[in-house]
């Protein structure tokens, strides 16, 4: 219940400060948590960005307030924190598909987007296989790019990120670059993400194609950037085995279901750290991945 309190309460927040400056830090202390991850959770659970969605409450209180006043349209717009009517009308065109003009029109069709809350929901059905572990502070090196979080572009983005650098021999030289693979069991792991590391902006974050340096003494080519990752106890999600071709549809669902699922009864927060998926495969078409987020115990 601690959770959904926190959660609501930020909305609550927000709802309350429509026609403010809403900082975005100060949404997520109401949650407990950094600005950073809020903004990713609230994405998985709602999928929609915060920015998004903060958006979308402002215009629908805009068209209701020119519905049901003769108030002008420079001062809706001045209201919703809009700095200019073209900015605001062009806005309001692309969510309700007239302009803020017509919208007074009787019998106009316009979008409205009521405030979320959070709730208990009854899933379970289908387990996830965790665990807790502990790690020692290592390296990991690769390429980057920031991906942007806007209409879920980072789901798009990421897969074909990865295309490109098979493709165009990344994949392999990072795999040459490598100290040693991991193995567990039969499985193997060579070339992995690693996400969040540092912050970039809101609805962006930074996103790494590269392979583990657990000693930190690996001879490091200067076409890759390298990252210190300190010792953190981690929470990681292992997929069922599946296919290659699977595996943006399975690592995908782990993701969605982390945040919704999993954390608001765990007793674990999201601490501050970066996030990583690993990837395993083995003699033939066998394969699982693994998410891997840092976590501390709830403060009672």
């Amino acid at each position: 219940m601690d959770w959904l309190e926190k959660m609501n309460g930020a909305i609550k927040y927000i709802e309350e400060n429509l026609t403010n400056n809403i900082a975005y830090i100060d949404v997520a202390k109401i949650a407990c948590c950094s600005e950073y991850h809020f903004q990713r959770m609230f994405s998985f659970i709602t999928d929609v960005t915060l920015a998004e969605y903060i958006r979308r409450r402002r215009l629908t209180l805009a068209a209701l307030e020119l519905q049901g006043s003769s108030i002008k349209v420079i001062d809706v717009a001045l209201k919703y924190g809009y700095e200019s009517p073209e900015a605001f009308t062009r806005a309001f065109r692309n969510l309700h598909g007239v302009s803020p003009t017509f919208a007074r029109e009787m019998g106009t069709q316009l979008k409205a987007y009521p405030p979320i809350s959070f709730s208990i929901s009854i899933k379970g059905d289908v387990e996830m296989n965790y665990k807790i572990v502990e790690k020692n502070s290592f390296s990991f090196f690769g390429v980057e790019e920031v991906m942007d979080t806007t209409n879920g572009n980072n789901l798009v983005r990421i897969p074909q990120l990865w295309q490109e650098c098979f493709k165009d021999g990344t994949i392999e030289r990072l795999v040459k670059a490598q100290p040693k693979e991991l193995v567990e069991d039969d499985f193997v792991t060579d070339v992995n993400g690693i996400m969040c590391y540092r912050e970039t902006g809101e609805e962006t974050f930074p996103y790494m194609i590269g392979v583990f340096d657990m000693d930190g003494n690996a001879e490091v080519p200067d076409e890759f950037s390298v990252i210190s990752v300190p010792a953190l106890t981690w929470v990681v999600f292992r997929t069922d085995e599946h296919k290659k071709s699977e595996v943006v549809e399975k690592i995908q669902a782990i993701w969605e279901r982390i945040f919704s699922e999993w954390f608001p009864s765990s007793g674990y927060e999201h601490a501050e750290g970066p996030e990583l998926e690993v990837y395993y495969t083995a003699k033939g078409d066998r394969n699982y991945s693994e998410v891997w987020i840092p976590v501390v115990k709830k403060q009672d």
